[in-house]
């Protein structure tokens, strides 16, 4: 992916044009259902704590799958929720997706999300890709796993996450996914990593607090 001038400035005016929107038009709790490549997403009601010691809770930011569509290296959310959620079934284990409103840290996402979950466990995926395996009784910046470098993160990576959180779950003590670093990809994306942070920030709506989501894949 070319990150170039005419890239940031178009995304850019992109985010200026949705904070205009957004300060011009009345926040109404409303459900925001999408549907976008290979994936549809329905909200269904608050999301409330789960007594399924084996389901993990998988939390997505405000922005996935409605503001933003794909991470920031481009891979569609479809195919990252379903690696996500394959990973956790191949070890005898259920996945619960829900969308966070109230923040767009991945931390506190990841965090409430295994506050949530049956098990305990839980894994946050902000929309440019970023994500975190947490712990309830672990506080928000002291998680399992963390996957800072979105651009480095594949769908083998997202698979293991799943894989990972869900030997969690069971109590097991698996090896951390390996965690690929490049030093140059902090100065390559920087910049778009930012403007993507902007944007999800701006669909945050404390008012709608967590939603349960109804995941679809066509």
């Amino acid at each position: 992916m070319e990150i170039n001038e005419k890239l940031l400035r178009s995304i850019i005016e992109e985010v200026l044009n949705e904070m205009q929107t957004s300060n011009s038009t009345p926040n109404v709790s409303t459900p925001n259902n999408s549907k976008s490549e290979g994936i549809e997403l329905k909200e269904i009601g608050k999301a409330e704590k789960g007594t399924n010691s084996k389901e993990v809770v998988i939390g997505v930011g405000p922005a996935f799958g409605v503001g933003q569509t794909k991470t920031i290296v481009k891979i569609p959310h479809a195919k990252v929720l379903k690696e996500v959620i394959a990973g956790i079934e191949e070890e005898g284990l259920k996945a619960r997706v829900v969308k966070m409103y109230g923040t767009s840290d991945v931390s506190f996402i990841s965090n409430q999300a295994a506050k949530l979950s049956g098990s305990g466990i839980g894994i946050g995926i902000q929309s440019k890709g970023t994500s975190v395996i947490h712990q309830a009784n672990l506080d928000p910046l002291n998680n399992l796993e963390l996957f800072p470098q979105a651009p480095l993160i594949n769908l083998e990576t997202f698979r293991a996450i799943g894989k990972n959180a869900a030997k969690y779950a069971k109590d097991e003590s698996p090896s951390p996914v390996p965690a690929k670093n490049d030093q140059m990809a902090r100065p390559k994306y920087q910049a778009i990593s930012a403007i993507l942070h902007i944007k999800e920030t701006q669909h945050i709506d404390e008012s709608k607090g967590t939603q349960q989501l109804d995941v679809k894949f066509i």
